[in-house]
């Protein structure tokens, strides 16, 4: 496999933590944002993972083509608008963490 050819797309895993009175508010408001953030350019998948042992635990994975598609998505309307709705339903500060896509490295597969 030659590196030099690959283009690495971005994978971001957002830990959120979920104040338990707000975990149907969260998911309705999250759904919203993915709705938006599945159409926008560049972007390969927008998934919300709900913790099977606790319910208030939620990981969002994102992937996009490329850095610059990632960063775009922090500045859409739907994003922003998430951002603030959330905001005060969060038991802990969200943490994102970038990785790179090794493999797959075709979009299509994705």
């Amino acid at each position: 496999m030659n590196l030099k050819n690959i283009r690495f797309m971005i994978v971001t895993f957002v830990h959120i933590v979920v104040i338990e009175e707000h975990i149907g508010d969260f998911i309705r408001a999250t759904v919203e944002n993915h709705t938006e953030s599945v159409k926008e350019p560049g972007n390969l998948r927008f998934d919300i993972l709900q913790d099977a042992a606790n319910s208030a635990k939620f990981v969002l994975y994102e992937a996009y083509e490329s850095e610059e598609a990632s960063a775009a998505h922090k500045n859409t309307s739907h994003y922003l608008a998430w951002r603030e709705k959330v905001a005060g339903w969060m038991a802990q500060p969200r943490q994102g963490i970038k990785h790179t896509i090794v493999y797959p490295t075709d979009p299509s597969k994705w």
